[in-house]
Formats: C-alpha cells, sequence, structure tokens
C-alpha cells in the first residue's frame, strides 16, 4: 500500500492518510484496523539539513522524532524517539526526523547530521510507529524540496509541484508504479 500524507501532497496512486504526527496515526491506524496491508510505502517531500540537495530522492526506513530543543539540551525524553523497519529493500540508512513543526534555524537544525538524521518530514515518524504495532514492513521515499532555514516554506512552495513529478516519475522508474 502506498500512503502520502494529503493535502496539497497527494498522488492519485496513494492514500493520503493526514498531515504532521498525530493525523497520520489516527488515520493510518484505522486503516490497519480494517484493512491491513501486507507493505507500507510513504511517500513524501522532505526538508534537508544540509548534506542533501533540492530534488534529491532519499529512501530510507529509519524514522526519528527528535526536537530541536534536544540539539540545544534542552530537553530529553523517556521515549524511544528512533525507529527501524525491519524490511530489507531500502538501500538507505538516513534517518528521516519527524516533528509537528518545520525547521527553520539552519544553524540549529544542521546539527540533527551528527546523530545521522538528514531530513524531516512530518508524517514519517507515526507512519513507523504504526507499523511497528501492526507489524507491517515500511519505508519512506522522499524527495527534498527545501532546506531547513528561514526560506523552507517558501521554497517548499516554489519546488513542491517540481518535486511530486519527479518523485512519481522514479517511482515509475523503479517499477513501484505504472
Amino acid at each position: 500500500m502506498i500512503v502520502c500524507a494529503g493535502r496539497n501532497e497527494t498522488f492519485k496512486f496513494a492514500e493520503p492518510i493526514g498531515v504532521g504526527l498525530i493525523e497520520t496515526t489516527i488515520n493510518l491506524t484505522r486503516h490497519c484496523l480494517f484493512n491491513k496491508p501486507e507493505f507500507l510505502l510513504f511517500i513524501g517531500s522532505a526538508g534537508s539539513y544540509g548534506e542533501h540537495k533540492i530534488f534529491d530522492i532519499i529512501e530510507s526506513k529509519r524514522a526519528a522524532n527528535i526536537e530541536l530543543s534536544f540539539l540545544s539540551k534542552d530537553s530529553y525524553t523517556p521515549l524511544d524517539n528512533v525507529l527501524e523497519s525491519e524490511n530489507k529493500m531500502t538501500r538507505n540508512d538516513t534517518i528521516v526526523n519527524s516533528s509537528n513543526y518545520i525547521s527553520t534555524n539552519f544553524n540549529l537544525s544542521k546539527q540533527y547530521n551528527e546523530y545521522g538524521v538528514g531530513i524531516e518530514n512530518m508524517e514519517f515518524f507515526s507512519v513507523l510507529q504504526v507499523a511497528r504495532e501492526f507489524e507491517i514492513p515500511v519505508a519512506g521515499i522522499f524527495i527534498v524540496t527545501n532546506y531547513t532555514n528561514e526560506n523552507a516554506h517558501d521554497d517548499f512552495i516554489k519546488n513542491h509541484q517540481e518535486a511530486m513529478s519527479k518523485l512519481t516519475k522514479y517511482l515509475v522508474e523503479k517499477q513501484i508504479i505504472r
């Protein structure tokens, strides 16, 4: 099953499941309860913490929920904040960070790279969390639309349409969709 966020990030071949951690968790859980898929593939856009360029495509099976306050040592969590799928299909080990907030402080957010976290996508951590609960193999394929800086939103808007086209083309080339 191919899933995507929704709202302005939809695809004809993917089921929209919501934007952010909460909507995604609720809607994907509902779907898994009534029609559990054998495999989940999340597709969508991402912001780069600096190591990946605009329109780079990243495959991942690892997600984190690490807030910016953790980087400045202003918070901690007792929760498991990095998850990994057991699937063998994904070749990239880039960790995708998820939060309900978009990072705009590049000087701070580039520190994620030190932890192996390369991009951010608002939904992927919750997708992995739900998949883990239902014992479903999962992967994500992302295209970078922006850097995590003060221009993040404007660059996302500017690059979004072309990025979705390039991501669709990639999925066709990889024979994931037709």
